[in-house]
């Protein structure tokens, strides 16, 4: 019995592309995103949150009712989110929260707030 390609080809992409979106499904069931709540107002400005490593940054941001831009889980442990002084000032006063920091750019090259013309690390200055 001949079973004809024009046939099997179709079933077997098919079978192979279900068993390929299987791992990628399983992987990301059980990542827990931020739900959107509250529209961040244009005017606050944007800061980055560091919270205890036994706390969850989305749960620490719907606490205060700010909507994260984005959750830090590897080197960071926090988020960022436009906040209001208000939420600023509750952040700041919780137990699990480490810091919280207008955001901005940081410069290495000796005219900004880091470096000032020092070689960090080796603990040699520019004299």
């Amino acid at each position: 019995m001949r079973i004809r390609l024009s046939r099997a080809l179709p079933v077997a992409v098919a079978v192979l592309a279900a068993v390929a979106a299987l791992p990628v499904a399983a992987a990301t069931a059980d990542v827990r995103e931020p739900v959107p709540h509250t529209a961040p107002a244009a005017d606050h400005a944007t800061y980055i949150v560091t919270v205890r490593e036994d706390s969850d940054p989305a749960e620490v941001a719907d606490r205060v009712g700010a909507t994260p831009v984005h959750v830090y889980r590897t080197v960071l442990h926090g988020f960022s989110a436009r906040l209001s002084p208000e939420q600023v000032e509750a952040l700041r006063e919780m137990h699990d929260v480490e810091a919280v920091e207008e955001d901005g750019r940081a410069t290495g090259d000796g005219d900004g707030a880091f470096g000032h013309g020092q070689y960090w690390g080796w603990g040699f200055s520019d004299v």
